[in-house]
């Protein structure tokens, strides 16, 4: 057991010091940053305005404006944007895990060396993992800024939850996209095939809602959206947390058997 952590730790940090180093990556980072700030910017303005206007209504037609938690509408529509955003900017951070190793010829020398596929996998997905939520700090600062000045103050527990689940999503959307970039040695194959995989889960529950039955059910659960939305809102449920680790042990096992099939070809 603590050879299989040895390795995982081994190529955990070779990955997340390539994350450092590729100009690639903090471009990405780039865009990320300025997208996310640009959202940010808009749904503080937008809901600024909006509760200036309920304000003024209150004032002209006194007991007719319901109760609004800004900071929680705030939170709640940011993660709903960043969440968007991932669709986006995830299957490109994705798409070199293995990718990149094809095209090196570096992957059968992964795929034939004692460090098992689990191992190599896990600690591939963790590598950029750490690396999207370095991205994400900058955010938190922003938004713990604009929250510190709320009154009254939003529970701990939602900004927890909501944050969990952004870094569940992406862990969800990181691991599949490292199973499709071993199947391949072209990167822009895999952010593509990536990008359309992730779009299909994120609205199985609209195509869920043609049918009926167990079929139906089954289809509307597997949708990722619905469960990130679940979060956000500050619902903890537990079945949204398991399928968000489903997904991403699914990744991890699918990109294990993909590696063993080419140990097999090799052979």
């Amino acid at each position: 057991m603590g050879i299989i952590f040895s390795n995982i730790i081994a190529i955990y940090r070779r990955e997340l010091q390539s994350y450092f180093v590729s100009p690639l990556a903090y471009a990405i980072a780039g865009i990320f940053w300025f997208l996310a700030g640009l959202f940010f910017v808009i749904i503080l303005q937008d809901i600024l305005q909006f509760v200036n206007k309920l304000d003024i209504q209150g004032q002209q037609f006194p007991g007719s404006v319901p109760p609004l938690d800004v900071p929680y509408e705030f939170l709640r529509a940011f993660l709903d944007r960043m969440g968007w955003l991932l669709l986006f900017i995830l299957p490109v951070l994705s798409m070199g895990l293995y990718a990149e190793e094809r095209k090196r010829g570096t992957l059968e020398l992964l795929a034939t060396s004692p460090i098992t596929n689990w191992a190599v996998a896990v600690g591939k997905l963790l590598g950029v993992l750490t690396f999207f939520i370095a991205m994400v700090v900058p955010m938190m600062i922003f938004e713990a800024i604009v929250l510190s000045a709320a009154t009254p103050s939003i529970s701990p527990g939602i900004i927890f939850l909501g944050h969990l689940a952004l870094i569940l999503l992406a862990g969800a959307i990181l691991s599949i996209g490292m199973f499709i970039s071993s199947l391949t040695d072209s990167t822009i194959l895999s952010a593509v095939l990536t990008f359309a995989v992730i779009l299909l889960l994120l609205f199985v529950d609209l195509i869920a809602t043609n049918l009926s039955g167990f079929v139906g059910d089954a289809l509307g659960y597997l949708s990722l959206l619905k469960h990130y939305n679940n979060l956000i809102q500050g619902i903890f449920d537990t079945s949204s947390l398991i399928l968000f680790f489903s997904y991403i042990i699914l990744g991890i096992f699918l990109t294990a058997q993909s590696i063993d099939a080419l140990r097999f070809q090799r052979q």
